[in-house]
């Protein structure tokens, strides 16, 4: 695709994953392609009509960089190890915070979970835990950025913006064993530390 056929605003590529569509917005930055947000579907809230309702006036389209992103977290959504690169995403779009906060949740590896609680400490911010847990709550790119690997310090799920039945099953595909519905069975965590 020639830089004159890119979108001269926003747009947003849909794909279909086993939990349901997955919407990428982007936009053209400079002159490449550039992720602006992604969008989970939710039981009773499919990612397509979220879209088009937070984001008016956009319209589908895609390129091939954006493609390859699709196809990734298509693949990944199916149990795939995949590994995203930041340099799609428009992260500097974040406060500052948050992007601390993404890119330490990015550096968390397939088959391992943190708290938000040691999340925090590693950003040399000991009682920012539920400050971590507001920035992964409305990280604009889950699945490139792995927010499901945040759980709380008791083992608990916590949240996840496509909802808990998806963030189990994620870490399952990963991995992770639970010992009950709600919690993992693990007692280490990535950045150090045992749950109680």
């Amino acid at each position: 695709m020639t830089m004159s056929t890119y979108p001269n605003r926003s747009a947003f590529c849909l794909r279909t994953t086993v939990f349901g569509i997955v919407a990428i917005l982007w936009s053209v930055r400079g002159h490449e392609p550039a992720v602006l947000r992604i969008v989970l579907s939710r039981p009773g809230d499919p990612a397509d009509e979220a879209v088009r309702s937070l984001f008016p006036g956009t319209a589908a389209s895609s390129c091939r960089e954006v493609n390859i992103l699709a196809d990734q977290i298509e693949a990944f959504m199916a149990g795939e190890d995949i590994r995203f690169p930041l340099d799609v995403i428009r992260l500097d779009l974040c406060p500052a915070f948050q992007q601390r906060v993404l890119h330490a949740e990015h550096a968390i590896p397939r088959g391992s979970v943190s708290t938000y609680g040691l999340i925090a400490r590693h950003l040399n911010n000991p009682n920012g835990a539920r400050a971590v847990g507001s920035a992964l709550a409305t990280n604009p790119f889950p699945i490139v950025i792995p927010c499901h690997r945040a759980i709380r310090s008791d083992g608990d799920l916590g949240g996840f913006q496509g909802g808990l039945t998806m963030k189990r099953a994620l870490l399952e595909m990963e991995g992770i064993e639970f010992r009950d519905a709600r919690h993992v069975a693990t007692r280490r965590f990535h950045y150090g530390g045992e749950s109680a």
